[in-house]
């Protein structure tokens, strides 16, 4: 007959509830010669709920952690339903934690690493500051950390490639469908994506000989509100651009709204154009032309690299790889030739 909490306990000599800390998140509220007696309890009646055998085993959790900015929307499920399909063919369950409103991405960080609830990590960071340098460098679990930022090269990473990304669709629209009044609706500031985004499009207008016209050039916040503010802006402007570069597709949705509201049509009065390509962008009305990110790709590609640091934790340890995961064009019907008199 299969071992139960209750076994343990009684062979062990303390309460069910001692057991449960010392096999669980609390573990360390236990004495460790009273968790030593236990886990060699469970080893010998073979007692394994969840991940415990494999922790007894192999002095694992059988869990890895993933930390997002956000968890809602399109794009970060996308990258949840990435990690959550290799972690799992692995044989690793998943923690996700989001670095939300009431709780900063440094707490976040912190609640895995600090109670030893997973065997490593899988951390977006949009922005980096010294807190999270000190956590990183403290706490020594392999870390996979997707982000587009500069330096952290001892680390695995992976990033959408955003500059090259932005580039092309502002070439496409430039050299393809002719148009040079193009503005931007950027993200925040501090964000390495929105940066790189940011760059591609400028490098792109210089290549071809356009100027910088910085009052086309309007910070946001990657949100739909925050698309429908920057685009009634840039409407309000005397002089108008004909097309507007969203770098993401939600503030490129919030760019409908906006249109739609002050009565211009897309794409005949207002071209359209996003960054991302997430599911909600195949029903807005006229279809988004886009750059096109495998965002669950990112979420594959680095637990892949990840569960490769965890089995090679006790051999020589590999040179940190550094991957980008290419971009491409949807063309939809958001923007349109621009025809010459």
């Amino acid at each position: 007959m299969k071992a139960t909490i209750y076994d343990i306990a009684k062979k062990a000599g303390v309460s069910i509830a001692t057991v449960s800390r010392a096999l669980g998140e609390n573990r360390d509220k236990v004495k460790p010669e009273t968790r030593e007696k236990i886990y060699n309890i469970c080893k010998e009646l073979d007692y394994s709920p969840n991940s415990i055998a494999k922790y007894l085993a192999k002095k694992t959790t059988g869990s890895i952690g993933l930390v997002l900015p956000e968890i809602q929307g399109d794009f970060y499920t996308e990258i949840i339903k990435g990690v959550d399909e290799i972690s799992y063919s692995g044989g690793y369950n998943l923690l996700v934690a989001s670095s939300h409103s009431r709780r900063n991405i440094v707490e976040s960080i912190l609640g895995f690493m600090k109670e030893s609830m997973v065997d490593g990590v899988v951390l977006m960071i949009p922005s980096m500051n010294k807190q999270i340098e000190s956590i990183l460098s403290k706490y020594q679990i392999p870390v996979v950390i997707i982000s587009d930022m500069e330096g952290f090269d001892e680390y695995d990473k992976v990033s959408i490639d955003n500059y090259q990304g932005a580039y092309s669709i502002t070439e496409y629209l430039i050299k393809t469908l002719g148009h040079t009044k193009i503005a931007t609706i950027c993200g925040p500031e501090e964000n390495f994506d929105a940066q790189k985004r940011k760059k591609g499009y400028i490098d792109a207008l210089k290549d071809a000989g356009l100027p910088i016209e910085k009052r086309w050039i309007v910070e946001s916040d990657f949100t739909i509100k925050g698309g429908e503010i920057a685009c009634s802006r840039l409407l309000s402007l005397k002089e108008k651009p004909d097309v507007i570069f969203a770098a993401n597709d939600n503030m490129a949705a919030g760019c409908y709204n906006t249109a739609n509201l002050l009565g211009y049509k897309i794409p005949e009065d207002l071209g359209v154009v996003g960054f991302d390509h997430v599911a909600f962008c195949d029903f807005l009305k006229p279809k988004l032309t886009t750059v096109h990110v495998q965002v669950s790709e990112i979420g594959r590609v680095s637990t892949n690299l990840l569960l490769e640091r965890l089995s090679n934790k006790n051999k020589e340890d590999r040179p940190p790889k550094h991957l980008k995961i290419s971009t491409g064009i949807i063309i939809g019907n958001s923007v349109i030739k621009k025809t010459t008199n």
